[in-house]
């Protein structure tokens, strides 16, 4: 018969062990799962990442269920623009999203033409394909694929709808200790630019820092467990991946 020694033994353990899980999973790196498609080319439905959770100091959003711990961000560190960062929205101040940093404080944002303007200047971007095929949710889309380059030389792909493209937008203004992102999927992308949902994100919100895919897999094909269609679910061109 096993004795009570025993059973408080393997509890201690469980207990330690989620204490070290946790603070690993708020304090350095945390893994997160790409559902959509907003930021194709560039990360794809079924990626798995991680996200160090120090690249930007602290906030309570840091932590599980975001816990009052704190008001305002510690150890803080500005974000560069260009990032791919994981952010809560501020509607809900709990959903998770992935998108890439173009704005910063003070920063003037607008489409002009299908063109990208930063602060009144265009941001550069050369098309390097007219015949690409992604998704946007469900659906397959056709696009021009571009790559861009911001003005502190961050290059990364983007893609454009062919057709029925963002001709002009408003004008966005980046409040104080705010934030403006966009989906590298230009077109197909629930981003800054939709303020009722998305909007300008506060400081506090940033989670952390994408930094490489670990994993990724093709629910279209098949699920993790169909282990039958491995060889063709699984992307292991795209494993250990960095992200650009």
């Amino acid at each position: 018969m096993l004795n009570k020694e025993f059973f408080i033994d393997n509890i201690k353990t469980l207990i330690y062990a989620l204490i070290i899980a946790i603070f690993i999973r708020s304090l350095i790196i945390q893994p997160f799962y790409i559902p959509s498609s907003s930021m194709e080319p560039n990360l794809l439905v079924g990626d798995r990442l991680f996200v160090t959770k120090y690249s930007y100091g602290y906030s309570k959003h840091s932590f599980p269920f975001s816990p009052p711990i704190f008001k305002n961000r510690i150890f803080s560190k500005i974000p560069e623009r260009g990032d791919v960062i994981v952010f809560k929205t501020p509607a809900d101040n709990r959903t998770d999203y992935i998108k890439r940093l173009i704005g910063l404080p003070g920063d003037k944002i607008q489409f002009i033409s299908s063109n990208l303007y930063l602060n009144n200047s265009e941001i550069i971007k050369s098309r390097i394909s007219s015949k690409d095929k992604i998704y946007c949710g469900n659906r397959t889309i056709d696009v021009f694929t571009f790559e861009e380059i911001l003005p502190n030389g961050k290059k990364f792909n983007t893609v454009y709808l062919q057709n029925e493209t963002l001709q002009n937008s408003d004008l966005y203004t980046v409040p104080d200790k705010h934030y403006f992102f966009l989906g590298d999927n230009r077109d197909c992308s629930k981003d800054s630019r939709f303020l009722s949902s998305v909007g300008y994100v506060h400081e506090n919100n940033l989670v952390g820092k994408a930094r490489f895919i670990f994993f990724s897999s093709d629910k279209l094909i098949g699920n993790f467990f169909e282990f039958w269609k491995w060889d063709k679910s699984i992307r292991l061109d795209r494993f250990f991946k960095k992200i650009n």
